[in-house]
């Protein structure tokens, strides 16, 4: 099993103009993010737009992506929904595929128990061999993963870890302490990662690693080598831009920075497409801050 490292980027979908997903350019970004510094990418989440695309778009963009960076870095699918059946379909075609590992996300809509939460969970894992990360993000799916369902399900085999972004610090830190060494703990919020690494989380799934994947790694390495008075500084530098991308909804900020920079990445899809008013009070607010650092895609 290859290493999933420290800092994931979940990355941007790119699309053509006429709204196509571009699998050229999707390889092109990937390979410039890796090369950036991240060690993986999180295809097929919510910064890559997953809802509005369907099943034989995210598998050939899957493979895509992995053809793209290789030995290089590790692809991480996101295969899960609400609908246990379909999300144990789309994870074995991802593993078929050469995917390293799984993106188990909480469902939204239908808000299952935490009893049903654990069986679906272990139905979709013991279906394939690769690993999976749990990603618990209430703010989508109105409904929290508890810490005693994080804990049960952290002794599975092939649940290597956890993308937390409840920002619950408390429910985060419980888990640091009451699970096994090799099982991690991602911030699922970059603005969140310098508390969490610091207090033994293992890294981040970062959005900001779309465009700042060198600043966000020296930043972790900083914390693992000890010197948090230099990391402390190097997020409260970066924590501008960590807020900003959360301007409005992700991932619109960060898909409008990555071609401001001048690398296209075409439009987003509706329903992620505001109107020209909101995208001009965005602009107004993001433009000044984003201009504070080196951005050269």
């Amino acid at each position: 099993m290859p290493t999933i490292g420290r800092l994931l980027t979940a990355m941007v979908t790119p699309f053509t103009k006429d709204g196509d997903v571009d699998y050229s350019r999707a390889g092109d970004l990937a390979k410039k993010i890796i090369l950036d510094g991240s060690d993986g990418l999180v295809i097929g989440g919510t910064t890559g737009e997953a809802p509005a695309m369907s099943d034989e778009e995210k598998l050939n963009l899957y493979s895509a992506v992995k053809n793209a960076v290789g030995v290089n870095g590790v692809v991480i699918a996101g295969t899960t929904d609400n609908n246990t059946i379909k999300s144990i379909e789309l994870s074995r075609e991802a593993e078929k595929i050469g995917v390293d590992g799984l993106l188990l996300t909480v469902p939204a809509y239908n808000k299952p128990t935490q009893g049903g939460l654990l069986q679906h969970f272990e139905k979709i894992t013991s279906s394939v061999s690769i690993p999976g990360i749990l990603y618990n993000v209430p703010s989508r799916t109105s409904l929290n993963m508890e810490l005693k369902t994080t804990l049960k399900l952290s002794k599975i085999p092939n649940i290597i870890g956890i993308k937390e972004a409840s920002s619950d610090l408390d429910q985060i830190n419980y888990i640091i302490k009451n699970t096994d060494q090799d099982f991690n703990i991602w911030s699922g919020n970059d603005n969140e990662t310098f508390s969490i690494v610091s207090t033994g989380g293992y890294g981040v799934v970062s959005v900001a690693g779309n465009i700042i994947s060198t600043q966000v790694k020296k930043m972790i390495g900083l914390i693992l080598e000890g010197n948090i008075e230099f990391a402390a500084k190097e997020h409260l530098r970066l924590l501008p831009l960590f807020n900003a991308l959360f301007f409005i909804t992700n991932p619109i900020p960060i898909r409008y920075a990555i071609n401001r920079s001048g690398f296209d990445v075409g439009p987003s899809r509706l329903p992620m497409i505001p109107s020209s008013e909101e995208l001009g009070d965005f602009s107004k607010k993001f433009d000044p801050i984003i201009d504070q650092y080196q951005i050269d895609l």
